[in-house]
């Protein structure tokens, strides 16, 4: 199936992706885990242009969770001098094509040398209007909804808020992304079936698509197999069949 066969209004807006695979993919290959993580970058690049190329508003990588830093301390230093290079690398791609890359997560573990590349890309695109790059690091969905949590008490501890006055929405305008709509499509590679404590909060009413799939053989039509699935499953968000056919048919 081609791009242009697929119509933008029932494509997702937010595409979420657990990328993983990159070892396992390296190791059947004889070659060590960097190997993996290498070409992990080259299937990022395909799935950026094919998402852009799409009109999704927004894709969201996960690159590194806060469970990660338990890998061997090479392979975890590999992985932040990798995550330097592709900023480096990718960020004038990026701002070139008018789309905007954030960073998410607690980037105060990283070393000043990677906190600085961040801000600097960060502060590259901010001001461009089309699809939203968010890249996962050092990131976990408990660690969201806590620090979500701890700004709300914040506000009560200060007097600008009472317990009664909390409600979901408040907490969710705390979390990582509030700006954006929560996640349509969670796609997870390698033949993997968990969410590892990815976005527990904005995944609440997300499609899950598993593909066996090693993450550096995932390309533009692996991403445009999922849109298809995504297009062809009944999503009801706790309404009737009938009810969401009926609202996409005024559209």
């Amino acid at each position: 199936m081609q791009i242009s066969q697929l119509s933008s209004d029932v494509l997702p807006q937010h595409v979420a992706i657990i990328m993983d695979g990159n070892g396992r993919w390296a190791k059947a290959r004889g070659k060590p885990r960097v190997f993996g993580h290498k070409n992990g970058v080259k299937a990022v690049r395909k799935t950026i242009t094919t998402a852009a190329q799409l009109g999704i508003q927004a894709v969201t990588l996960f690159a590194f969770s806060s469970e990660n830093w338990r890998r061997p301390e090479d392979e975890v230093g590999v992985l932040m001098e990798l995550f330097i290079t592709a900023l480096s690398t990718e960020a004038k791609k990026l701002h070139k094509n008018n789309l905007r890359l954030r960073v998410i997560g607690d980037t105060s573990r990283f070393n000043s040398r990677l906190q600085d590349k961040i801000a600097q890309t960060e502060m590259l695109t901010a001001q461009n209007t089309g699809m939203v790059v968010n890249i996962a690091a050092n990131y976990g969905g408990q660690w969201d909804i806590t620090q979500a949590a701890r700004q709300v008490a914040e506000r009560v501890a200060a007097g600008e808020l009472t317990p009664a006055d909390i409600t979901e929405s408040t907490l969710a305008q705390y979390l990582t992304m509030s700006d954006l709509p929560n996640v349509d499509l969670l796609i997870r590679t390698s033949g993997e079936c968990r969410i590892s404590n990815f976005m527990l909060w904005q995944l609440a009413y997300a499609e899950l698509y598993f593909t066996p799939t090693f993450w550096p053989d995932f390309n533009e039509e692996s991403l445009i197999e999922a849109m298809t699935w995504f297009v062809n499953r009944e999503r009801r968000f706790g309404c009737t069949g009938e009810q969401i056919k009926a609202m996409m048919d005024k559209r």
